[in-house]
């Protein structure tokens, strides 16, 4: 991929042209990441959505309660994306599953078949759920509440699961309408030692 790719096929506004609440806000993220991941950018075409996309994003992914760890959290965001096929969310959300869950080869492994991962018959369950609610949510039903409670998780969890299946469904369509590309900082993390990258 070349770095002179387009990002978009809509406007990427300049920083210095944004409302302050959201140039801070991207600035904070390449002061964290070192870059600025693709999505700030491509979303800040549109202040109002930008801030409502970030606002449930951050609810779904940063909360503190519930059993889901972070990398579960991204485990589900990278198989369902795999399912919509979004380039821009299996690249990117793939990189934050290596690094939470400290395991190069994971988000290789689910974003091709969950089923012979090497996770944990919890996770498979709760891949098996969110596959399900991506793909055919309609047919959801009590038992796939009975095997996700077998599994350990709660209702709020399956709502948790369900959410972020569900909100990244729609940023899998946004990103694939608007041609969204990955950066390539992306491919390489959680894969090689820190440093070595």
């Amino acid at each position: 991929m070349s770095t002179t790719s387009r990002i978009s096929r809509f406007p990427v506004p300049v920083l210095k042209d944004l409302p302050d609440d959201i140039r801070e806000t991207i600035l904070s993220v390449q002061e964290k990441a070192g870059f600025v991941p693709n999505v700030f950018l491509t979303l800040a075409h549109r202040p109002a959505e930008f801030r409502a996309f970030f606002a449930y994003h951050d609810a779904l992914m940063l909360k503190e309660t519930g059993s889901l760890t972070k990398a579960d959290r991204e485990m589900i965001v990278t198989a369902t994306s795999a399912k919509n096929d979004c380039l821009y969310c299996v690249v990117a959300h793939g990189a934050l599953l290596r690094i939470y869950a400290k395991n190069p080869l994971v988000a290789d492994q689910v974003v091709i078949n969950h089923l012979k991962a090497d996770i944990t018959p919890r996770q498979k369950a709760m891949l098996d759920f969110s596959v399900k609610v991506c793909l055919d949510s309609a047919s959801v039903n009590e038992s796939d509440y009975t095997a996700l409670h077998t599994h350990g998780f709660d209702d709020e969890d399956i709502w948790d699961i369900a959410t972020i299946t569900a909100f990244f469904g729609m940023s899998n369509r946004i990103a694939n309408s608007i041609g969204m590309r990955p950066n390539e900082e992306f491919y390489l993390m959680g894969r090689l030692p820190r440093g070595k990258q």
